[in-house]
């Protein structure tokens, strides 16, 4: 696929998705905080079939054919290690806020919606990320299947993180606008994607294993937490498991 297209595509599933999500910040006061814990959840479960169903397989694939033998499989591991390791050391020395986790990284003095954009930064970047790498994927269809589930995710996402901004104090038309503004971070990641693996084509499986890495850490050590504060572990893991489901079907009916 050219860049040009895969800058649309980046474009589509990172700032505009992300942008409809958060458009109804414009009109709602609030966001009840267990429907908040669904939308979340429902994301992560999309993100963690999108890493293990699409992206993993794409990786050790492509690496099979790079390196033919015994070494695919465990140079693909390493690079998984890697991107969860960089996702870990960026969130403990960027400081950054959760909604309902907490202050995380180093102590900072910055503002509370810096705070928050920042920790949804470390998120969407790696979303990002794993579009933008499947550029030059054997499989044509692994890159609709990444955009969409990054899509999906992205418009609840955008709405949390809408609401957050407007819980914190801000203004509903600045609330937007700092919604938007992490869309275009996360088309930002997957723009570096594709030019690294557009670049030196070889970087390709160790793109998909990194940005799945990336992923699995985020949905492990930032999502799950968040969402599985007092009273909400229950529906929390029902909509982890739908959003799961319905991602594993929907990228059967696309690759089959």
């Amino acid at each position: 696929m050219s860049f040009g297209s895969t800058l649309w595509i980046v474009f589509l599933t990172g700032t505009v998705a992300t942008t409809l999500g958060a458009a109804p910040v414009l009109a709602l006061r609030s966001l009840s905080p267990r429907l908040a814990n669904h939308f979340i959840a429902l994301a992560a479960g999309v993100m963690l079939a999108a890493s293990v169903y699409a992206l993993l397989p794409a990786a050790l694939v492509a690496a099979a054919k790079q390196h033919p033998g015994n070494w695919a499989t465990p140079l693909t591991l390493a690079a998984l290690g890697v991107g969860a390791w960089c996702v870990a050391w960026a969130n403990r020395n960027f400081p950054h806020e959760h909604q309902f986790k907490g202050h995380d990284g180093r102590d900072s003095r910055r503002s509370m919606p810096f705070l928050l954009v920042t920790a949804i930064a470390l998120h969407n970047f790696p979303e990002g990320l794993s579009v933008g790498v499947t550029i030059d994927a054997a499989d044509p269809t692994l890159m609709p299947r990444i955009a969409t589930a990054i899509a999906i995710q992205n418009i609840p996402e955008g709405l949390v993180v809408a609401m957050a901004m407007l819980s914190s104090g801000l203004g509903r038309r600045r609330s937007f606008a700092l919604g938007v503004l992490t869309g275009l971070i996360e088309t930002g990641g997957g723009l570096v994607g594709a030019a690294a693996v557009g670049f030196a084509g070889g970087l390709l499986p160790w793109g998909l294993a990194f940005a799945a890495g990336a992923m699995l850490y985020v949905i492990s050590a930032e999502v799950i937490p968040e969402t599985h504060r007092s009273g909400m572990s229950g529906g929390a893991t029902a909509s982890l498991l739908t959003g799961f489901a319905a991602m594993v079907w929907f990228d059967a009916l696309i690759a089959g």
